[in-house]
């Protein structure tokens, strides 16, 4: 690990478990004394979170992809500002549920607006800012869709984005998957299935070379 800090991004489907994989990551550096900021998509800073509560609204179902993309990207700059960039300076590792992947899954590819907008959007406004490693969580679509779709049936308040179509989700797995075998050296596809304890393990094999 070099002086400059490192940075780490988890990405899935909906329902792939990656929020607790890096919930486990995290709680894991900090026991062997780490210092590590946490970072979520979209949320995390003040104004992140309001713009999360406006994405993430199932009453929002109206809201135009290049909408919906450009909020993102506002939350995201507003992360590297507040969170990434500052943590990284200071020598941390910086973990982030989420980040520009998500992006070109979601917006570039489900909804059709093409990955050329996202990097022209990503180098506007993050520049060079990148994730050192990409963990991506793999299960399969629809086995993850039903787990978030149970979740959301007991909060709706951030449910927007599960009850889109199978299909929807199934393109974003699709682009995942295009993703992953483009960048093989930053993003490493992880097994999903089996316990939460399995799935970490299988994560730290690929974390725990990077900070020797």
């Amino acid at each position: 690990m070099t002086e400059g800090g490192l940075f780490l991004t988890f990405e899935g489907t909906e329902g792939s478990g990656k929020t607790s994989q890096m919930l486990l990551l995290v709680e894991r550096l900090q026991q062997l004394g780490f210092a590590v900021t946490k970072n979520q998509e979209p949320g995390t800073t003040r104004i992140g979170a309001q713009i999360r509560r406006i994405l993430l609204d199932p009453a929002h179902q109206e809201m135009d992809a290049m909408t919906e993309l450009l909020l993102m990207f506002a939350s995201r700059t507003q992360a590297a500002a507040e969170v990434i960039r500052p943590g990284l300076a200071r020598g941390e590792i910086v973990v982030s549920d989420r980040f520009t992947d998500s992006s070109v899954a979601y917006q570039g590819c489900a909804r059709g607006l093409g990955g050329e907008m996202i990097a022209r959007l990503q180098r506007l406004a993050l520049g060079s800012l990148a994730p050192d490693l990409t963990l991506l969580i793999d299960i399969d679509v629809e086995t993850g869709l039903a787990r978030a779709r149970r979740r959301s049936e007991i909060d709706v308040s951030e449910a927007r984005l599960d009850w889109q179509s199978l299909e929807f989700h199934r393109r974003v797995g699709e682009a995942y998957a295009v993703i992953a075998a483009a960048e093989p050296q930053r993003v490493r596809v992880i097994d999903g299935r089996g316990s939460l304890q399995e799935v970490a393990e299988r994560v730290w094999a690929e974390v725990e070379p990077l900070i020797r």
